[in-house]
């Protein structure tokens, strides 16, 4: 049997509902540690409670702590990691550990739409599909994953779609890698491109801005008086701006302050396309860098982490 570390870290799938206001909260006893008991005959089992957060309350400082206890977990002969947590930020949990992670045991991420004693709970099945996943020797050398409602999806691309379905979790554009498929996991797609940086420290400032129409300069402007180290910006369409914009980002890059632009499009990547004043030519010929298919917030958790790992900033944009 495979040795299967299951790292709980909060979130709705550790929680109970109220049965008389209905409200959402931890409970005294986790009830994922108990009914993991039943999976026993999956793997031989290790549940460790590692934080008691919910997803909102986790920062860069409890995913670097995620990512080192994973570490440990290789050094102690685990053969595989499955995470518990929160729905909110699961996915830049998942990318950040994707990113900083040189690992090759599956890492399986997963979490839950409905607490435990909620009608049509998820916690179980997902912690079911998980650790199928986890033990299969297919899952090797796959990167981290995201399993949830049946589907395998890579940490890269996968996000949180809807505020309450348990399907929530899709891939836009490239859609899941795999299924689980009763005591297997069929895979049909893979992440054709891996990276990993050696990060130690939480100490860099990286701000994330969305666009809308008429926006200028204040914000940009502001987030730099803050010390910032790094800023993304959800832009419009491919990767443009409104004009009044432009002084503000021009006066990011002067300062050495990356700029990385994303699309507030749900689906497609960015590109240099229009050459106009706001357009995204001109702020690529400006020193912008464009991304390929990442959303926001892991554009996010991306530049963080290269600026963590001291990656210099002409060297950015190829790491983009």
């Amino acid at each position: 049997m495979k040795k299967i570390l299951i790292l709980n870290t909060g979130g709705t799938i550790s929680m109970s509902e109220d049965q008389r206001t209905g409200k959402v909260a931890p409970t005294d006893s986790n009830p994922i540690g108990a009914g993991g008991n039943i999976f026993s005959y999956i793997g031989d089992l290790h549940v460790e409670d590692l934080y008691h957060l919910a997803s909102p309350q986790i920062t860069q400082n409890e995913m670097l702590g995620i990512k080192n206890r994973i570490n440990k977990a290789v050094q102690e002969g685990y053969d595989g990691v499955v995470v518990t947590h929160g729905t909110d930020t699961l996915e830049e949990t998942a990318y950040y550990l994707e990113l900083t992670l040189d690992v090759n045991i599956p890492i399986v991420i997963t979490g839950a739409m409905r607490s435990s004693n909620e009608i049509g709970a998820d916690g179980l099945a997902n912690l079911r599909s998980s650790l199928v996943v986890a033990t299969d020797d297919e899952s090797i050398d796959k990167g981290v994953l995201v399993v949830m409602n049946d589907e395998v999806h890579t940490a890269t691309y996968v996000t949180k779609t809807h505020t309450t379905n348990v399907a929530t979790f899709q891939t836009p554009t490239f859609g899941p890698i795999g299924l689980v498929s009763k005591n297997n996991v069929i895979y049909f797609q893979k992440l054709i491109k891996e990276e990993h940086y050696n990060v130690s420290t939480t100490e860099k400032r990286v701000y994330l801005l969305k666009a809308y129409a008429g926006m200028d300069g204040e914000l940009i402007d502001a987030v730099v008086e803050l010390g910032v180290d790094g800023l993304v910006i959800e832009a419009l369409g491919a990767g443009n701006l409104p004009p009044k914009t432009v002084p503000a980002i021009r006066n990011c890059i002067e300062k050495n302050i990356p700029v990385v632009f994303v699309s507030r499009a749900f689906n497609g990547v960015t590109q240099d396309v229009y050459d106009y004043e706001g357009g995204g030519k001109r702020f690529q010929q400006d020193g912008v860098i464009f991304t390929t298919g990442l959303s926001g917030q892991k554009a996010r958790i991306k530049l963080m982490i290269l600026l963590e790992a001291g990656i210099p900033f002409d060297r950015l944009r190829e790491l983009f």
